[in-house]
This record gives structure tokens, sequence and C-alpha cells, in this order.
């Protein structure tokens, strides 16, 4: 990669718009569902299963569930996406109670 490729890459990725939400992480296998909350949705996913394949995960439940099952029973889903712009004082009060919402509707654990 030219340098200036790589510098005009970099700045693609520091302007672009974070979107925060709610996702749940299902195990096929177990059939346990564990649901969390993060302000950007689109590195969420590395970031937990980088910890899940290194066996660093704080979340006991999921990395025992994914060391006896494989990482192919695992699927990522965003169920809920939130406007961060309209949410500058208690953003992570508001995407803790959203992320409260979805464990209680779909029985998951929360992470």
């Amino acid at each position: 990669m030219k340098p200036e490729d790589r510098k005009a890459a970099i700045a693609a990725y520091k302007e672009r718009k974070a979107i925060a939400g709610v996702y749940v992480v299902r195990c096929a296998t177990t059939g346990q569902q564990w649901a969390g909350s993060a302000p950007d949705l689109a590195t969420i996913w590395n970031r937990l299963s980088f910890t899940l394949r290194q066996g660093a995960s704080p979340h006991r439940s999921l990395q025992t569930a994914w060391r006896e099952t494989g990482a192919a029973s695992f699927t990522f889903e965003i169920v809920e996406r939130v406007d961060v712009e309209e949410l500058v004082y208690g953003r992570e009060r508001a995407l803790r109670d959203r992320r409260d919402h979805w464990c209680e509707t779909l029985h998951a654990e929360p992470i």
C-alpha cells in the first residue's frame, strides 16, 4: 500500500460515523443468548470474537459455550441502533437501559 493510500484510508476511518446500539450473540448449539450494548457496533464483534478466541473473555458463560461448541455455532446480530447524536448526556445509561430491555425480551444474559 502506498503511503498516500494508507493516509487516505486512515482519514476515512477516523471520519466515519459510529453507530451505537444493542447486539445479541447467539449459540445455535446450546440455544443460549447474550445481549450487549456498544458505542460502535461496527467494531464490537471483532473485539468479542478476539477475546473469545484467546480464551480471555470476562463473560464466563459465553467463554464456556465458545470453548465447548466452537466458533461456528455463534452468530452476531444487531437488534437496535441508537442515534448517538441525540444522546449527548447519559449515553451509557441509555445504552444500558436498552440492553436490559433486550435481555428481558430475548431472555438473554447481559454482557
